[in-house]
C-alpha cells in the first residue's frame, strides 16, 4: 500500500458532497482526513460535529497527537495506535450483501442520515453502502461497495472515502432498526491495501459491546474471496434522553 500521509501542519476543507448529517461530514470521512496525516492504523476521536466546504487546519501536538481545529474550537484529534483487534465474526459473501442490501431500514427520507453520502439509496452521487442485516444473524449489517472514479485519484481510492465506508456499516443494527440516532465519536482503523475503482467488495459491520449510551462496534471491508481488506472499531454515542 502507497504511502499517502499529507505533512503536518496543513489545510483541509471538506467537501460538502462528503455530508453525515445535513450539516456537517460524514464521521469516518472527517477520522480518515485527520488520519490521512498519520500513519495507519489509526484512531481518531470526534470532538464536534466536522464543518462543511470551510477551512481548517490540522497541527501536531507535542504529545504526539494531530487536531484538526475551526479557529479555535477542537473538531477532531487523532494519533497512530498499535493494533485494531477486530476480526470479522463471519465473513459473507457479495451475494449475502446483496441481498441485505434491500432490507437497509434507512429507505424513507424520515431519518437523519437519509442523504449521508455513504448509505443514502436516494443520492445519485451516494456511495450506496446501504446496510441491511444478514440472513440469520441480523445484528450484521453489510452491503456491496463498489467504489468509482469520483472516490479516487489514479485509480486508487482515496483513504479518506475507506475510513467513511467503515463509519457506516458499523452504525448497530438494532439502533437502525428503530431508526434510532447515535452519533460517531471515536474510530480506529487500518487499510490493509489499497482499494481498486470497480472492485466488487462487502461491508460490513458487527456489534462489539455496549455499555450505557455507549456501543461499540466493529466493521470491515472484504473483498469478493472473503480477502480482509480494511476493519475498524467505532464508538457510539446515543444522546441522552429527557422525561
Amino acid at each position: 500500500m502507497r504511502d499517502s500521509r499529507r505533512p503536518v501542519p496543513g489545510d483541509v476543507n471538506i467537501d460538502r458532497r462528503f455530508n453525515g448529517p445535513p450539516a456537517s461530514a460524514n464521521g469516518g470521512y472527517a477520522c480518515g482526513v485527520v488520519a490521512g496525516f498519520l500513519a495507519e492504523p489509526a484512531e481518531v476521536t470526534l470532538r464536534m460535529p466536522p464543518p462543511l466546504d470551510h477551512p481548517m487546519e490540522v497541527v501536531a501536538g507535542d504529545d504526539g497527537r494531530v487536531r484538526m481545529a475551526d479557529g479555535e474550537a477542537l473538531v477532531a484529534e487523532g494519533t497512530s495506535v498499535a493494533a485494531i483487534d477486530v476480526e470479522p465474526p463471519v465473513r459473507p459473501s457479495l451475494a449475502d450483501a446483496e441481498r441485505a442490501r434491500e432490507r437497509h431500514p434507512g429507505r424513507g427520507r424520515h431519518f437523519a442520515m437519509s442523504n449521508c453520502v455513504v448509505c443514502s439509496p436516494h443520492r445519485p452521487d451516494s456511495l450506496g453502502v446501504c446496510a441491511g442485516p444478514l440472513d440469520g444473524a441480523p445484528e450484521v449489517g453489510l452491503a456491496p461497495f463498489v467504489p468509482d472514479e469520483s472516490v479516487a485519484e489514479d485509480g486508487i481510492v482515496r483513504p479518506e472515502v475507506v475510513w467513511a465506508v467503515l463509519d457506516c456499516p458499523s452504525f448497530p443494527q438494532s439502533l437502525w432498526s428503530r431508526l434510532e440516532v447515535a452519533m460517531l465519536g471515536r474510530l480506529a482503523a487500518e487499510r490493509l491495501r489499497d482499494v481498486k475503482v470497480g472492485e466488487r467488495l462487502v461491508a460490513m459491520g458487527w456489534p462489539i459491546s455496549s455499555e450505557g449510551r455507549k456501543r461499540t462496534t466493529g466493521s470491515a471491508i472484504l473483498a469478493e474471496d472473503g480477502e480482509l481488506v480494511a476493519h475498524a472499531r467505532a464508538t457510539w454515542i446515543e444522546p441522552r434522553t429527557t422525561s
